[in-house]
């Protein structure tokens, strides 16, 4: 199957480019069954002005799926479902409605999807699911990573209402995208608040192909370089892992530290305006 993945909107744009960046992320996966946008950055203003500079024509997307429900994530989506037909699928966790808030200094603050249930169904159809689910031939989402034996992507400020009161977030709602190449699985990720190897594992028990690549936000930016290193060790003692594209909320520690393990030639940036052809990468 041919792949090509193209960073439409990440904290850094490629110098020259053109394009706007912002703290947030969005992903074109074009495949030979059409292509899939997974999330929809901060804002429509980057969204479709990246969008536009880069050739890629929204109207034709065969579906949207959302990594989870925080703003960084889902903030293009008002400005985007105006250019599409009404109807089109929307793939997610069944968690991805709660609402999400951080709180600091005393002071909380909402960072959910800036639009509500009844806006989101009058306009897609929703594929609300823990269970795997295939969105396009050779595309589908982790499903609900349960099993998290290893650290995750935590902020001790994020929370969800609990009862009368609130709770730290458990990020639900957080997913991947799985990718079937020729060569080997590619793993897409949003944010990763599961956990990079909590994510990569559940993904290995659900397929049988090796993972050959990971693309996206990782949220190792808050970990230690002990952390970081077991993380490197691992990956690159499973040996089928050759390829790695960080951005977003990974940071400059995991880019080097992962680099120094497994080699310059295996771990990149992914600014915006990235396209990563899998049949070249790989």
């Amino acid at each position: 199957m041919t792949l090509t993945i193209t960073c439409v909107v990440d904290n850094h744009a490629l110098p020259g480019s053109g394009l706007q960046h912002e703290h947030g992320l969005a992903f074109w996966i074009a495949g030979e069954a059409g292509a899939v946008l997974l999330d929809t950055g901060q804002s429509g203003t980057a969204l479709l002005h990246n969008l536009t500079a880069l050739g890629l024509d929204a109207t034709t997307l065969k579906a949207i799926a959302l990594s989870h429900a925080h703003y960084d994530h889902t903030g293009g989506l008002p400005a985007l479902a105006t250019l599409l037909s009404p109807g089109l699928p929307l793939y997610a966790n069944a968690d991805l409605l709660r609402e999400r808030f951080s709180r600091r200094e005393g002071v909380r603050r909402a960072i959910g999807m800036p639009v509500d249930e009844p806006w989101l169904r009058e306009r897609f159809t929703l594929r609300l699911d823990d269970r795997p689910q295939q969105i396009l031939p050779g595309i589908w989402t982790t499903g609900a990573i349960t099993a998290r034996p290893h650290p995750g992507g935590y902020a001790a400020h994020h929370e969800i209402r609990a009862g009368t009161g609130y709770a730290p977030d458990p990020y639900r709602d957080d997913l991947s995208l799985v990718l079937e190449s020729d060569r080997g699985l590619v793993v897409v990720c949003g944010c990763c608040h599961a956990g990079l190897l909590n994510t990569l594992e559940h993904v290995q028990r659900l397929f049988t192909s090796p993972i050959v690549a990971v693309i996206g936000g990782t949220h190792l930016a808050a970990a230690d370089a002990d952390a970081l290193a077991h993380i490197a060790r691992t990956l690159h003692g499973w040996g089928t892992l050759h390829r790695i594209y960080l951005n977003h909320c990974s940071g400059e520690n995991a880019y080097h530290i992962l680099r120094q393990v497994m080699g310059d030639g295996s771990v990149h940036p992914c600014p915006a305006g990235t396209i990563i052809d899998m049949e070249v990468e790989l």
